[in-house]
């Protein structure tokens, strides 16, 4: 099965084609459990009854006659978007802590998206708060607006920190908006992230100082302090104890570093006990290389090979200024990892077959997953130019050694090739049981929405979807 495409290396049309047979030497099964949705479906439920646990003080509190004035009602909105706003805050902190039962459970591609859709939510519940109180107390107290904004800073304990606090959240959230995250350098942003911690700090003592609900003492005033130590305990496991019992216990360090392309580059490490890290292919971890230039920055990168007890492997694209040093890195350098994190693995299947669409560097959590899935899988590897195919050799090895089917596509994306491959009738001329596989994709984003849209028109239920996201 062929299409045209152009072919820059030897000058010729058509997409490489190669199936697997029968295995070249006997490879042991090494395919994990499948890890059912349970936990996901549990964590859902106990936020949606936080949630109703947070609100419903309010509307214990609130006799039905008290809400006769316009002022009143808006101040009463008010409150209840403050008492969302500051559930929310938390759950947007616990879902930044890394606790390693969320990892397993949800795992950091769907946290990332769960932390993003309630991010937005958050700034607009905090935006209405503060709308709300500020229109419905001068009302109330028959002054302006401004004058109120005046009144709430100078009388009132704490509110100074809250503003400050409101301030960041916009900052944030400014700043992960999609364009302008793209523009900003990695560093800047992952810092401008950071900053939103002292927003549960600052809005603190605002909540309970001020709050109608909170400010009393009594079961209300003692679920919500419970709820913030619960999650800042969480904040220490899942940052700081958990990484501290992870690197001790295993101690990794660089041992070798192999260019695989020009600007790719294959990092060997070991260390002690790697053959009990529980780590499956397609996971990663949130690497810090102690060498100067490096120790201060913490990046996520996939491992390109699954575990073997012996040596971890990551595969890095230089596209900046942290990844080229990491070309310099001497043998022995110490490794401070996070993780393993993400449900981007074979355990998180729910069909017996699969197709992986990787683009680019996206192929190495693929090439990891491919020695754990069970046989009969096909990979779809785009790449502009034959020179950015990485791990060819590897990639021709397992598709003989787990009977795969693996199709490399190159050109760009408006190549006649490359367009009808990514469409409906392309994919299921490749893949004709589409519809009844796992689907993993790894990739720039253009290609990862572009393919989603194709796979949604192809038949692919969303749930048989596996994306690759690694930050939060």
């Amino acid at each position: 099965m062929t299409y045209p495409h152009t072919h820059a290396a030897g000058r010729r049309t058509g997409t490489t084609s190669r199936r697997g047979g029968r295995p070249a030497a006997p490879v042991p099964p090494q395919i994990p459990a499948r890890r059912g949705p349970g936990g996901r479906r549990l964590l859902a439920v106990l936020l949606a009854v936080g949630l109703l646990a947070s609100v419903l003080p309010w509307w214990l509190d609130t006799p039905a006659g008290s809400l006769r004035s316009t002022a009143s009602t808006i101040t009463a909105a008010g409150r209840i978007t403050g008492l969302v706003a500051g559930y929310l805050l938390l759950v947007q902190v616990l879902m930044m802590s890394r606790l390693p039962v969320l990892e397993r459970w949800i795992g950091g591609e769907q946290l990332a998206r769960w932390h993003r859709d309630v991010g937005a939510t958050l700034l607009v519940a905090v935006l209405a708060h503060m709308s709300l109180i500020l229109v419905g107390y001068a009302g109330l107290h028959r002054h302006s607006v401004l004058a109120e904004v005046g009144t709430l800073l100078s009388r009132y304990e704490d509110m100074v920190s809250a503003f400050i606090a409101t301030g960041i959240m916009v900052l944030v959230g400014c700043t992960s908006v999609r364009a302008i995250r793209r523009a900003l350098p990695y560093e800047v942003w992952h810092v401008l992230h950071l900053s939103s911690y002292l927003v549960l700090l600052l809005g603190f003592g605002h909540q309970f100082s001020n709050g109608a609900q909170l400010f009393k003492p009594g079961p209300v005033r003692t679920f919500w302090i419970a709820l913030y130590l619960l999650v800042v305990a969480a904040l220490l496991w899942g940052r700081v104890l958990a990484p501290l019992i992870l690197n001790l216990r295993h101690r990794l360090r660089v041992a070798d570093v192999v260019a695989e392309s020009p600007d790719t580059i294959s990092i060997y490490l070991t260390g002690d006990r790697l053959d009990r890290l529980p780590l499956l292919g397609g996971q990663y971890f949130r690497w810090r290389f102690l060498t100067p230039g490096c120790w201060w920055q913490s990046h996520p990168f996939s491992v390109s090979a699954a575990a073997n007890g012996r040596w971890l492997r990551l595969t890095v694209k230089v596209v900046g200024a942290h990844t080229a040093d990491l070309r310099d890195l001497d043998p022995g350098t110490r490794v401070w990892a996070e993780g393993p994190s993400g449900t981007f693995t074979a355990a998180h299947r729910v069909r017996d077959r699969a197709l992986l669409i990787a683009g680019g560097s996206g192929i190495t959590p693929i090439r990891a997953m491919l020695e754990e899935l069970p046989p009969g899988a096909a990979l779809i590897y785009r790449a502009r130019t034959p020179a950015d195919v990485l791990l060819s050799r590897e990639l021709d090895w397992l598709a003989q050694a787990r009977d795969t089917a693996v199709w490399y596509v190159i050109g760009s994306r408006d190549d006649p090739g490359p367009r009808q491959v990514m469409s409906p009738d392309g994919l299921r001329e490749l893949v004709p049981d589409v519809a009844r596989r796992d689907v993993y994709l790894c990739g720039p984003p253009g290609l990862v929405e572009q393919s989603v849209r194709v796979l949604r028109r192809a038949g692919v239920p969303r749930r048989q979807i596996h994306l690759a996201t690694f930050e939060l």
